[in-house]
């Protein structure tokens, strides 16, 4: 059994890991649609369920227009959480556990490899949280891996349509960034839906085989390919490029940022 103690975060931590302002927490708070734990001085604790009640909340406000009364009227007709998105947090860490324990590395040797502190990613073990994009890319090819096997994201048994608003989430490893998958299974390409908050960034440039797809639906998204070609876009824009190719990104608009993201073979 672990002795570890359950993940907690701050009011600013909770809210950017939900994609919204600390402001809008507090508000959703006063509202009564989350009520968080406090800690012996007092201060708000957002456990883990918070935060996937949190980003619900958000997709109720955004996607479907509702006010406070019914949001909290559909969150209350939800079927009981089944902690599939704690487990989903918990599972990518493990992973990450098993496989530095297979190649017979510390965590002090693999920090040094990636050129991060063992902290860092002791904490990602344990809770998928801290590091950019590109380090996550970068963990995974250390590995022999894809990020999206990393995720959970490759299964049988799954459905072929999946429905507006019901797209699975990677567990959040990078903070404001969310990817949703738009198709499952063992599929050529991985298909998914990026909403990048403001400011988020891939933090570094990464490349990997194939090739790549990219549709802006909102915001704006800054690409650079091997470090000297810039490529500003906006909604209704798309890009086309060799994945071999060095690529990072910022969101360059001062909210959301969403924008379709297909990669051929699934090879991130």
């Amino acid at each position: 059994m672990s002795n570890e103690a359950p993940v907690r975060y701050k009011v600013a931590e909770a809210a950017r890991l939900a994609g919204v302002s600390a402001s809008t927490l507090r508000l959703w708070e006063s509202q009564g649609l989350v009520v968080p734990g406090r800690s012996e001085t007092g201060h708000r604790q957002f456990s883990v369920e918070d935060v996937a009640r949190l980003k619900r909340i958000s997709w109720y406000r955004v996607e479907r227009g509702l006010n406070p009364a019914a949001i909290r009227e559909a969150l209350e007709g939800e079927e009981p959480p089944d902690n599939s998105e704690v487990t989903a947090i918990s599972d990518i860490g493990r992973r990450l556990r098993s496989l530095r324990h297979a190649a017979s590395r510390t965590l002090d040797q693999v920090a040094g490899d990636m050129g991060i502190t063992a902290s860092t990613l002791s904490t990602l073990e344990r809770t998928s949280q801290g590091v950019s994009f590109k380090t996550l890319h970068d963990l995974a090819e250390y590995y022999g891996t894809t990020v999206s096997r990393l995720s959970g994201e490759v299964s049988d048994g799954v459905p072929a349509i999946v429905r507006s608003g019901e797209w699975r989430t990677w567990p959040e490893t990078t903070p404001g960034v969310t990817v949703q998958l738009l198709a499952e299974g063992r599929t050529m390409m991985d298909c998914h839906r990026f909403v990048l908050a403001a400011g988020a960034t891939s933090e570094g440039a990464y490349r990997h085989e194939g090739e790549e797809f990219m549709h802006v639906l909102s915001g704006r998204l800054e690409l650079v390919l091997d470090s000297d070609q810039f490529f500003d876009l906006g909604p209704g824009d798309s890009l086309y490029f060799e994945s071999r190719r060095y690529h990072s990104w910022r969101n360059r608009h001062d909210g959301e940022t969403i924008l379709i993201w297909i990669n051929t073979p699934p090879t991130f």
